[in-house]
This record gives structure tokens, sequence and C-alpha cells, in this order.
């Protein structure tokens, strides 16, 4: 059982920048792929970034590709999602997954946090 819990999110202005949070806890956290996913309104639910908690291996949405950075804090179970040069596009619910496997597609991750609101005002 893993449980997440995300913070961070906010209103802010196009091109400002944002840092999301999301706090893991639960056994076995090593083996699982921690992922960031988001929806907006009326749109299905989509893959923004990825990592594991034992390499360095990191996985982007191409819309996101070289404005986010994923990151991680393996001592307080923390993982991160920097966000840079937001646009109104980007306005969405964020969520924080984990999963064993690694994939682009929301429905196979197991754990989900509660999301957290980003507005992108234009």
């Amino acid at each position: 059982q893993v449980q997440l819990v995300e913070s961070g999110g906010g209103l802010v202005l196009a091109g400002d920048s944002l840092r999301l949070s999301c706090a893991a806890s639960g056994r076995t956290l090593s083996s699982y792929f921690m992922g960031w996913f988001r929806q907006s309104s009326g749109k299905a639910r989509q893959f923004v970034a990825a990592l594991t908690w034992t390499n360095n291996n990191t996985y982007y949405g191409r819309s996101v590709k070289g404005r986010f950075t994923v990151s991680r804090d393996n001592v307080k179970n923390m993982v991160y999602l920097q966000m840079n040069d937001l646009t109104a596009e980007d306005t969405a619910v964020y969520y924080c997954a984990a999963d064993p496997l690694m994939t682009y597609a929301s429905d196979t991750w197991t754990y989900w946090g509660q999301g957290t609101q980003v507005t992108v005002s234009s």
C-alpha cells in the first residue's frame, strides 16, 4: 500500500514557475515508479513525468519536456515537479501516482494522490 499527498498548486501568471510536491509513504517504495499526471476540464488524464527511486532515469510527456523537471528526495520520500514557463494550457489538476511498472497510460497506475489544482492565468 502506498499513500500519496500532493501540495504546491495555486494560481500563477503565464511565464511563472511553480513547484509541486508529493509526499509518499508505504512499504517498499523503492520498487515503485513515481509519476505525475494532469487532467484539465473535459479532457483525459495526461502523463506529465515520472522517475524511479533507484536510478536516474526520467520520463516526460511531449508537451512539458524542456519546461518541467521531475526530481526526488530519497531521504524525505518526496517527489517534486518543477514547472517553468507555465502557460494557460498547463492549467489542470495535477496528480501524483505510483506503480511498479512505468507506462504513459494513466489507467495502468495503481496508487493516486488527491490532486492539486494549478491554474495559469494569461
